[in-house]
């Protein structure tokens, strides 16, 4: 099997991609020369291939090629895009002077066979996750995966049985578990600050800049994202089961799209909604048009790469062909009895979370307010505002007690790094709160999501277990005793 992405239009056959790029060539050939073999024999560095070579993708050649290349090796780089696989090369020659070998998609297999990579990070669309995860295990390779691991429940079992036949390992790369305040709150939760957790409220707001471009981009497509449930509320989906050391067990939700709608867009004051930003007749008075052209980053990973895939990166987030929802609402109940109150919602004045936590002894109150961030371009993602933090627990009976916040720098609010250190650093150092994810906890992360999509068209609640079968339990922390004596308030 060769995965390709058909669902994108215009997708290149390795027959015009070896014929249309001689720089591809030259690289693949530079592959299986003897100075290559000799290189490969002489280090036991880690093997690396990366699989979509999107905005998401810089940050782990950058790591593997920069602050990691004591420890690995960058060895190969595929997509269904030749323009960005040329950008990707030309970014390794900055970074090392060396030249890494592009390869098509159409050609995954081959490039595992020629590179012979460790391991494969796969930053591709959320709708082909599992056919690179499900073939690189089987073909002898472990996998990094960004999230969400893959967004149905049908690709989810392909991904399980694949573990658990090749034994290989794939990891989740749940960078908010890393996050330092998002840590500290765990920490909280582990001393029993608050006693048992019975109920979590926790909403969630993406703001009218990051929040849109889920509307512009190949998301706004349930097939290729999940929508929000999956690909966005996977991350706090997972911070809530690694929060609490639990899973869910059942889901009911709502959802629909009210805000992002052709009718919005005359109300708003547009005559219509449009094909793109890009050739749009109202975007002079559009609060929401992105221009690709005024973007460096943005212009040169996707204006001037459209001529091999027919991808809009920009498209009117008003269109009628969006089939994702921009409100909703999800109740959880868990294992353990806890049950959480979940909200997310794509069109706020502000980015960021509010979580309360309500125990036997107390309430645990957390904040955070995000920057502004729009995909590919310069801004962090997940960069907490100065101030912007904010960690309370306020017993039964007595005072508040305000926490000051452990912080961080870079994207996620810090976490970023912390999961590279964990990634690719060869001696891993012992972690308290077991931040680290596979195959397991990246599962029940999206199935609660996959769950609530499913209520959306039923509107009956979903079991957990009737989605996937022989998912086993995740590695998570103990947590307090929920049988053990209670002092009186």
């Amino acid at each position: 099997m060769n995965p390709n992405n058909k669902d994108l239009p215009g997708s290149i056959s390795r027959r015009t991609f070896i014929k249309t790029s001689a720089f591809a060539g030259t690289a693949m050939l530079l592959s299986g020369s003897p100075l290559f073999k000799k290189s490969h024999a002489s280090t036991e560095k880690q093997r690396i291939a990366i699989v979509g070579m999107g905005s998401r993708s810089r940050m782990y050649q950058d790591a593997v090629q920069i602050e990691y290349k004591d420890h690995c090796e960058l060895v190969g780089l595929c997509d269904v895009n030749l323009g960005r696989l040329k950008l990707a090369q030309q970014r390794s020659l900055k970074n090392t002077g060396k030249i890494v070998p592009i390869f098509d998609a159409n050609d995954f297999d081959g490039m595992i066979a020629q590179t012979k990579p460790d391991r494969i990070v796969v930053t591709t669309v959320d709708g082909y996750h599992h056919q690179y995860i499900v073939r690189a295990m089987k073909l002898g390779c472990d996998v990094i995966t960004e999230k969400p691991m893959t967004v149905d429940s049908e690709k989810c079992q392909a991904i399980i049985d694949a573990q658990q036949s090749t034994g290989k390992k794939c990891t989740v790369t749940f960078n908010y578990r890393y996050s330092p305040p998002r840590t500290q709150v765990k920490d909280l939760l582990m001393t029993g600050i608050i006693g048992d957790v019975l109920s979590v409220d926790f909403h969630w707001m993406l703001n009218t800049f990051h929040g849109a471009d889920y509307f512009r981009r190949w998301h706004s497509q349930k097939k290729l994202s999940g929508g929000l449930m999956v690909h966005k509320a996977t991350h706090h989906f997972d911070l809530v089961n690694w929060w609490l050391s639990a899973i869910p067990v059942s889901v009911f939700a709502t959802g629909k799209r009210e805000f992002y709608t052709p009718e919005m867009a005359k109300r708003l004051g547009l005559n219509s909604h449009h094909e793109r930003c890009h050739t749009c007749p109202e975007k002079d008075k559009c609060g929401f048009v992105l221009s690709l052209a005024d973007d460096e980053s943005l212009k040169a990973l996707y204006l001037d790469n459209e001529q091999y895939d027919g991808y809009y990166r920009d498209r009117c987030v008003f269109r009628p062909d969006i089939d994702i929802e921009d409100t909703m609402n999800v109740l959880v109940t868990y294992d353990n009895n806890v049950t959480l109150c979940y909200s997310v919602n794509a069109f706020n004045s502000w980015e960021g979370y509010y979580i309360v936590f309500n125990g036997t002894k107390g309430r645990l109150e957390h904040r955070i307010e995000e920057k502004i961030y729009i995909s590919g371009t310069d801004t962090i993602q997940g960069g907490i505002k100065d101030g912007g933090t904010f960690t309370r627990v306020i017993p039964l009976r007595g005072s508040a007690v305000d926490y000051e916040p452990w912080s961080g720098k870079g994207g996620h609010g810090g976490g970023d790094k912390v999961l590279l250190d964990d990634l690719f650093l060869p001696e891993k150092l012992h972690d308290n709160y077991m931040r680290a994810a596979d195959y397991r906890a990246g599962a029940y992360s999206i199935l609660t999501g996959i769950a609530a999509n499913r209520c959306f068209v039923t509107g009956q609640p979903v079991r957990i277990d009737e989605l996937v079968h022989d998912l086993k339990y995740p590695d998570y922390p103990d947590m307090p005793s929920r049988t053990a004596p209670l002092p009186m308030p």
